[in-house]
């Protein structure tokens, strides 16, 4: 005969629950259950969140009923319900709401992700999953994606900006807006409650910039300290090419000796921050000019590293790049934290040599890869790009090498 539980595990079958009870109910380290009666509990996560759930049997088995997150749903509307769901029950019927569809927004999220996953590059494709496995599933994941109203989503967000998420807010929210637009396109969603949400947000904090030194007397002073440092030889010229380049840190460290052209550094596509489908155009290979100076950080390194794949491998695994944080350990080391860190040297590149050649801020952009992916192509076969970008290139070579000792061979 179908039934509801009297009470779930240890939480106290006869209790009746209050709005004082519920709002005061602690955050633990685990999960658990506040019983109400007739199988009604709130599930208290881990996470912060308060769930409306139902607990009864149905045809020989057991089966959970959710409601939704509380206050949203309140507890007189959850004891509405669950009288319902007691009537249903009576007559023989499964109270678990069936919308026409059947469907949860767990099950069109996973499917919107699916289906975006290919263009994606696997690192950012994983990052979403479990941003919605993480900040999102847990809250509405089992919920109907007629029932999910702006509130809702809303209270999603909402506990994401108490923790100080702003900005992981604002994405999730957009990619709850995207997972519903792509059920309404594919005709099973009416509408996208969380577009409306965007005007409620709180506002994102100002980014703050990498830090970054921008005084050429400093900049000499950090390289000289790095030369003197001690350190692994690799990171020492691994480092001096980040700055003469002011490529991306992961560039420099990914770099293999068959990107060495002579006088120019091709980095592949699949190397370079694009989408997926973009990685495998050799059209959207990447051309750094190697200065004087580069070239003689790269003699230097060649009798460390020049039998290996790699350029500047880890000092433990040839066949892996230097680590992340190898450089940054080594400007914190030296006294720099707060004021310089690896991804900074781009930022000292654009903020002098936009100052000292303002008429040449695209190609500036252009030295950085911070053009946009539709311009790339036309934009990498204008020769007299190029010309200028070479010319860039030495003059900041020069500018920050000048008085510096030859970057030297050194035995690990």
């Amino acid at each position: 005969m179908p039934r509801f539980w009297g009470h779930i595990g240890d939480t106290g079958g006869g209790i009746v629950l209050t709005d004082a009870k519920i709002r005061k109910a602690t955050i633990r380290d685990k999960d658990y259950k506040l019983a109400d009666a007739h199988g009604l509990y709130v599930l208290v996560r881990a996470n912060g969140s308060k769930l409306w759930r139902i607990k009864y049997r149905f045809d020989g088995k057991e089966r959970l009923l959710s409601l939704g997150p509380y206050p949203e749903v309140s507890l007189a509307d959850a004891r509405e319900t669950l009288a319902d769901a007691r009537k249903k029950l009576r007559a023989g019927e499964d109270p678990q709401r069936r919308q026409p569809t059947g469907l949860t927004f767990e099950t069109l999220a996973r499917e919107w992700h699916a289906l975006q996953k290919p263009r994606w590059a696997d690192r950012h494709a994983k990052k979403v999953l479990q941003s919605l496995e993480h900040e999102v599933f847990p809250l509405i994941g089992n919920m109907s994606v007629d029932d999910i109203d702006p509130p809702t989503v809303l209270d999603v967000v909402r506990r994401m900006e108490k923790r100080g998420a702003l900005e992981g807010g604002a994405r999730v929210r957009q990619r709850i807006s995207a997972i519903f637009v792509y059920g309404i396109s594919s005709g099973r969603a009416k509408n996208d409650p969380a577009a409306i949400v965007s005007g409620a947000l709180a506002p994102p904090k100002p980014k703050g910039r990498r830090p970054a030194l921008v005084d050429l007397d400093e900049i000499k002073e950090l390289m000289l300290a790095i030369e003197n440092s001690g350190s692994y030889p690799v990171t020492i010229l691994a480092s001096r090419l980040l700055a003469l380049s002011a490529a991306r840190p992961g560039m420099v460290r990914g770099m293999e000796w068959s990107e060495d052209h002579g006088d120019v550094w091709t980095i592949p596509a699949a190397r370079m921050k694009l989408l997926k489908e973009h990685k495998h155009d050799s059209e959207r290979d990447f051309s750094i000019p190697i200065t004087r100076q580069m070239r003689e950080v790269l003699e230097a390194v060649r009798p460390l590293t020049g039998h290996l794949k790699l350029v500047f491998p880890g000092q433990r695994a040839f066949d892996k790049p230097l680590s992340d944080n190898a450089l940054g350990v080594l400007y914190q080391r030296l006294g720099y934290k707060g004021r310089h860190v690896p991804h900074g040297w781009r930022s000292s590149f654009s903020t002098i040599m936009n100052e000292r050649r303002p008429r040449d801020r695209e190609v500036i952009d252009l030295m950085l890869a911070h053009v946009r992916e539709n311009e790339v192509e036309a934009a990498y076969n204008r020769s007299q790009h190029w010309s200028r970008r070479v010319s860039i290139a030495n003059e900041w070579s020069t500018l920050i090498s000048k008085g510096l000792p030859p970057p030297q061979t050194r035995t690990a």
